[in-house]
């Protein structure tokens, strides 16, 4: 009789932890389609930290702004293009062109908000060996096409490599595209990889890392890197990080109040406030 009654206590306590379960996950879940609800996908940081940033500027209006954060560049996309996302916050515009195509999706920019210099950091490499060894270098890249494009432009303007004269910073360059490495070897990872990556290398190893990825690893451009992308001339709205929402949701209200919240002096304010340098506003009020 003991052990029946302690069967059924274990099932009853089965069954109420089961229920809890089920009530808390149907309280958690939210509706992209009710209208006063905006989920938007996004990078770790700085992109949930700024969105984080307006949930009660939002609020006041009636909205509920939902953030739901990725660690890569693809499930952000897939997840707008789906359907489960209003929108998603974590790109450029040359990295949404790309994925479109290769995707076959139609998604589209509707605001730029801000921007991130990429950085080239080092695995024990000091400011004088930086500036003067500039052969014979392991160097780490991101192998998505922009941002890949990208970070060779941001060797060669540091003079680690000579790209060949027909490259076109408007197409997808590889390593192919490398007229002279001066003995360096390129290796393209993943762009979420690569501050790990580095940690692995021997000493004097390279990496050209995002802006995000590097803010997630506790690096700061304008503090930690060797060096830093030219935010001079196009670079910065070229590379701006956007608003991205599947075609057609371009004029939705919810749409419009969250690209509102986001381009205001709250925004710029946090952003000068929270990362010294390391993002800049690219919109102006």
């Amino acid at each position: 009789m003991k052990k029946n009654k302690l069967i059924a206590v274990i099932i009853c306590v089965a069954l109420v932890a089961l229920t809890l379960s089920l009530a808390l996950t149907a309280c958690n879940k939210v509706d992209p389609n009710d209208p006063k609800t905006i989920v938007v996908g996004a990078s770790a940081s700085p992109h949930a930290e700024i969105l984080n940033a307006i949930k009660g500027k939002l609020k006041e209006q009636g909205y509920n702004l939902v953030v739901k954060v990725f660690d890569d560049y693809t499930t952000p996309n897939t997840a707008l293009d789906e359907g489960s996302l209003n929108a998603n916050y974590f790109q450029h515009t040359p990295y949404l062109n790309t994925f479109n195509n290769d995707y076959k999706t139609d998604l589209v920019a509707v605001a730029k908000i801000h921007y991130e210099p990429f950085g080239v950091y080092g695995k024990n490499v000091t400011a004088t060996d930086y500036a003067s060894q500039k052969t014979g270098r392991t160097i780490l890249i991101p192998n998505d096409g922009s941002n890949r494009t990208r970070a060779l432009y941001v060797l060669q303007d540091e003079g680690f490599i000579t790209l060949k004269n027909d490259a076109d910073p408007n197409e997808n360059l590889t390593v192919e595209d490398i007229a002279n490495d001066n003995g360096n070897k390129i290796n393209p990872v993943l762009a979420e990889s690569l501050a790990a990556q580095l940690d692995q290398q021997n000493d004097g190893a390279l990496a050209v890392i995002n802006g995000n990825y590097a803010l997630q690893a506790g690096l700061n451009a304008k503090e930690d890197a060797l060096g830093i992308e030219n935010a001079q001339g196009d670079a910065a709205q070229l590379y701006a990080n956007v608003i991205a929402v599947k075609k057609g949701h371009e004029n939705d209200a919810k749409i419009k109040a969250l690209v509102d919240a986001l381009k205001s002096q709250e925004v710029i304010d946090f952003i000068n406030k929270t990362y010294g340098g390391a993002v800049v506003p690219t919109f102006t009020l």
